[in-house]
């Protein structure tokens, strides 16, 4: 790595160098990339989750820019790990500040020998932060930085992100960066107790490559008109989602060719069409084209602090509290305006401070030039808590401050312009009128937290029962917020359960920021447990390597649930999602849930009897590609990556498998370019019945490709084909079988039979499904078993020779030529087709259905569900909670209220909602009629239908049902000896004839009376 120069006072003067090993065990830097003038070969294995998101312009930039960050509390911290894990170049950590008792719960690099030894913070923190990601070059520097301070130091800085530095020096250091050339981008970020304040200055144009960071849209078309504008169409069924103004470039256009290559500015007509320049003096459209959005830069111009003040741009992030950002605006500006008289923040719950800051913010207020009203309460609370920190907080303000770096440095996004605010008020506001003693400091770890929340908030969360399921980027997050908040640390009751069945691997490293380089290939969840012990010694956890799935239910049972305060999904598929939804909502459990795809982010509250349940919303089902698409009509370069995977299950893994249960293959080996047939049943020029061609868009008719070995992309098939097939069938080969040289030798003795049609019938239905395996004819299996006895018999092969390795799918190894077949064979099919190919980065990501991820989302994601933790481990009430969704990209954030829990009624006022359950208690000769009779008497309502998940028990029309009433419940459940109830569900008669059975709520039976 390039050292950083040695003109520079507050880098280097009484600095700090960190150094760590590489990715290597034990082994020294020696292969991390060599830094050259013009690009930096990123490491995939490491990054390539990220470089999904950020792309490799944007990595490139980061692995050439310097970032100077001051303040290494809570909130400083949050900025380094998540810079030091996206992988800029070098990183100047500044503090002056001695390890305070408090820092312990706010600083999670930071242990009991730090706060005794009174070292310096950064100091402290430094080796931490280094290990992260030894690409990073990260140094640490202890000298004052005040008024007096030469600033030029900063020029080697690409950026500058200021924290716990004072307003008016936060101006000059504004005003020094911001009139530099180029501006020196400036970012200011403060948490004062529950509130916090971001600020974004990257000088007065600010060019943007990519404002979204979305794919282009590709457009299929189906028309254009020959007009003024012109009027053009897209397929129907599929919206073109374009706005106007933007840029289009369109190819492959039949007829009006004119319109190939050229670039057009749209406005959008319909959701299905769009209009054009003048196309009246163009051809006449035919068929075909597809038209592809074009990324436009876009510049952004931004004001310098001093002129911000008075003149704030917010981001409004609770639309039901529009003029929140202002109103906070004011206060903090008081709250600045105090420090700088009074050298001090205003004294906990201190009356007559309080009533000082309501002055500063009122004569404040009239010297902006939207006069905002004052908000008495922010003011009071402000003062209330600004001596605390609420760490989960600064993890989410922290997530949306780095992004905001990388933004600045890269180019990449739309930056924030330019202040946001985020506060968690609802925590005190719904508390019952505490007293100022509850706030006050008890000198332990948690006095920055208790300023906040109170003493008996902090006491509820150490005694809180949590339960983790998953340990990834979100897990370990949540995690570092448990250590810091306390929870389950209580001595007579708290625990932290967390379960995760994966091992780590290094492509983890890039985010979950517990883990290290020498912990790949141990289990995520025993490595994270022994990381959040070091950042709190008192927590106490118990970690598992256990899937949450039905197939657990018997570790994870209702007793197990029963026990758990909350439940904390940290998962990556809605399928796990749904099912611990479906137990919290069994047991009456409230559960909490996030999830992130690149800058994208979400989180959801949901509390017994307050909310919906997770999947009483469902999200589309993902649409799939139909079956003769990928077989014979691909239009995208995703249909052959799927045809191309497929390939490589059916091939490598599907067939190896069958024959390994039946010492068969298949009866005859599939063509793999299936051109020529399909040509031979669709010749160019067949119509359909209205006359139209059979062959335009989004069909497109395929060339057959003839085999040439100078062909790389032939070549690349080829041999990755040959090596996949001799690991399947167990052959050994070495790298001079697979040279050009040695494939020449062979394939010149290969004879390529000429092309006859088969008279296979070509599937053109768009709904038809891929058809299940064929069953093989008792003669075809008697004809291989005779196949093989014969060859055993003249020692031609033995039983081992007969056994086939089956090959499991595996993206992140980049020797196993996995993902190179895929590639090779998917840019054939493209090739033969007419789709544009793609490179092996982008196939990795659509064959492996990688989720783009990146650690700056996932950071502010899981601070946002600590601070719902918080308010469910209060018992707050429905108003009190929040769902949000985020996309810093945007950059937007959006609070929402939770949605309220339905009520259904029945009838004569008896109703239930989801939480609700029904309980009966029988016994051994407990019947049907008796269970009916049970409800009826217990609820005042008669049941009509009784079920068992798909199970009919009693339906009245059904036959035979009637004399099921005389049953046992035993004898028609048939429980397993461990189970003490069943939960069934219940219907009503309907009002009138003809109406549908009422629903009713599950009713839990139990099958004897001493049990519940």
């Amino acid at each position: 790595m390039e050292e950083m120069e040695a003109s520079e006072p507050v880098a280097t003067a009484l600095g700090v160098e960190a150094s760590c090993s590489s990715w290597g065990a034990g082994s020294t830097n020696t292969n991390l990339p060599m830094m050259s003038a013009d690009s930096v070969e990123i490491d995939d294995a490491l990054y390539s989750r990220q470089r999904y998101v950020l792309g490799d312009t944007a990595m490139q930039k980061m692995a050439k820019s310097h970032v100077f960050l001051s303040g290494m509390g809570g909130l400083g911290l949050e900025i380094a790990k998540n810079l030091v894990l996206a992988g800029i170049k070098a990183l100047t950590i500044h503090d002056t500040e001695k390890c305070q008792p408090w820092d312990l719960g706010t600083n999670f690099f930071l242990c009991e020998d730090d706060v005794v030894n009174m070292r310096n913070r950064a100091e402290a923190v430094l080796q931490h932060i280094a290990e992260l990601n030894p690409y990073v070059h990260v140094t640490a520097s202890s000298v004052p930085l005040n008024e007096n301070t030469d600033l030029s130091f900063l020029d080697k800085y690409q950026c500058v992100v200021l924290t716990e530095i004072k307003l008016p020096l936060q101006k000059k250091i504004n005003n020094f960066c911001h009139s530099q050339c180029p501006p020196i981008k400036f970012i200011s970020a403060d948490v004062h107790g529950i509130w916090s304040r971001l600020f974004c200055d990257f000088g007065d144009e600010f060019e943007v490559s990519d404002t979204t960071g979305e794919e282009p849209k590709e457009i299929f078309i189906s028309n254009i008109t020959q007009a003024n504008p012109g009027i053009v169409t897209c397929l129907e069924n599929h919206p073109h989602k374009l706005e106007t103004g933007q840029f289009l470039t369109f190819r492959e256009i039949n007829g009006m060719t004119g319109l190939n290559g050229s670039t057009q500015q749209i406005t959008v007509v319909s959701p299905f069409s769009f209009s054009i320049g003048d196309t009246t003096e163009l051809d006449a459209y035919l068929h075909g084209g597809i038209a592809v959005q074009v990324k436009t830069p876009k510049i952004f111009c931004f004001e310098p602090l001093e002129r911000q003040i008075k003149h704030p741009k917010c981001l409004i992030v609770d639309f039901g509290k529009p003029e929140a950002p202002l109103q906070i605006h004011t206060a903090m500006l008081a709250l600045d305006q105090f420090q700088e008289t009074y050298s001090r923040k205003p004294n906990i719950g201190c009356q007559q401070d309080s009533e000082e800051l309501l002055k500063l913010a009122t004569s404040i207020s009239e010297i902006l030039e939207e006069k905002p009203e004052v908000n008495a309460d922010i003011v009071h609370w402000l003062s209330w808590t600004a001596q605390g920190f609420l760490s989960p907080l600064a993890a989410a303000v922290g997530g949306v401050a780095s992004q905001e770096v990388l933004k600045a440095i890269t180019g990449k996004f739309s930056p924030l312009c330019q202040w946001l605010y985020i506060e968690a008020a609802d925590i005190v506001e719904f508390l019952d009128k505490p007293g100022r003693e509850e706030f006050l400091p008890r000198g332990d770890r948690y006095d920055a937290l208790r300023a906040c929340i109170g003493d008996t908030l902090c006491q509820k969360l150490q005694k809180l029962n949590i339960f983790l399921v998953g340990c990834g980027a979100i897990g370990c997050e949540m995690l570092k917020n448990f250590a810091l908040l306390g929870v389950g640390t209580g001595k007579e009751k708290g625990m932290v359960t967390v379960t995760d069945p994966d091992l780590i691997e290094k492509s983890n490293l890039n985010r979950q920021f517990l883990f290290r380089p020498h912990h790949i290939q141990k289990p995520k969840s025993y490595t994270a447990a022994e990381a959040t012990l070091k950042i709190n010694p008192q927590l106490k956890i118990d970690a598992h390597l256990n899937k949450v799935c039905p197939a657990t239910e018997a570790i994870y049972n209702d007793e197990f649930y029963t026990k758990q305060d909350i439940i904390i999904t940290a998962l990556d598929n809605v399928e796990a999602r749904r099912y611990v939804d479906s137990r919290c909502l069994a047991n009456v459990r409230p559960l909490l849930d996030s999830g992130t795809m690149g800058t994208k982010g979400h989180t959801e509250v949901i509390v017994p009897h307050l909310t919906e349940s997770y999947n009483s919303h469902r999200d589309p089902p993902e649409e799939e590609i139909p079956f003769c698409t990928l077989k014979s009509f691909p239009a995208a370069i995703e249909h052959t990556i799927q045809w191309a995977r497929d390939k490589f299950e059916s091939s490598f893994s599907h067939k190896p498998s069958f024959f390994n249960k039946f010492w068969q293959t298949y009866p005859s080996a599939e063509e793999v370019l299936q051109a020529l047939q399909l040509l031979h049943c669709f010749p160019l020029d067949t119509r359909l019945k209205d006359g139209s061609l059979f062959w335009q868009s989004p069909k497109r008719p395929p060339s057959p490709i003839k085999f040439d070995l100078n062909e790389p992309l032939h070549f690349s098939f080829l041999l990755n084909a040959a090596k996949l097939y001799a690991a399947v069938y167990c052959i050994p080969c070495t790298e001079k079988d697979l040279s050009a040289d040695a494939l020449l030798n062979i394939l010149s003795e290969v004879k390529i039979q000429e092309f006859k049609p088969s008279s296979k019938v070509v599937q053109t239905d768009e709904t038809a499904r891929k058809p299940e395996h064929v069953p093989i004819s008792n003669e075809d299996e008697r004809n291989a078993i005779f196949q093989l006895e014969k060859a055993i018999s003249s020692n031609k092969a033995t039983t081992s020779d007969l056994q086939m390795a089956v090959l499991s799918f595996e993206k992140d190894d980049d020797r196993n030529g996995h993902i190179d077949f895929i590639t090779a064979a998917s840019n054939l099919r493209a090739k033969m087709y007419n789709i544009e190919p793609a490179d092996r980065f982008k196939t990795k990501r659509i064959a492996g259905k990688i989720i783009p991820a990146i650690a700056t989302s996932t950071a502010a994601v899981s601070g946002l569900v600590a601070l719902e933790m918080i308010k469910v481990a209060g018992d707050y009430p429905f108003e009190a909670y929040k769902n949000c969704f985020l996309n810093l990209a945007i950059p937007i954030i959006v609070f929402t209220e939770t949605s309220e829990v339905r009520r259904t009624e029945i009838r004569n006022g008896i109703s239930f909602t989801i939480w609700d359950r029904w309980t009966v208690h029988g016994k051994e000769d407990f019947t049907l009629l008796d269970f009916i009779n049970a409800v009826k008497e217990k609820y005042g309502i008669e049941p009509t239908m009784v079920v068992q998940g798909v199970k009919m028990l009693y339906v009245p029309i059904m036959p035979g049902h009637a004399k099921r009433l005389k049953l046992t419940m035993h004898k028609l459940v048939k429980p397993s000896t461990e189970k003490k109830y069943v939960d069934l569900t219940v219907s009503f008669a309907p009002d009138s004839d003809g109406d549908e059975d009422l629903p009713g709520p599950p009713v839990r039976y139990y099958f004897s009376h001493d049990t519940d």
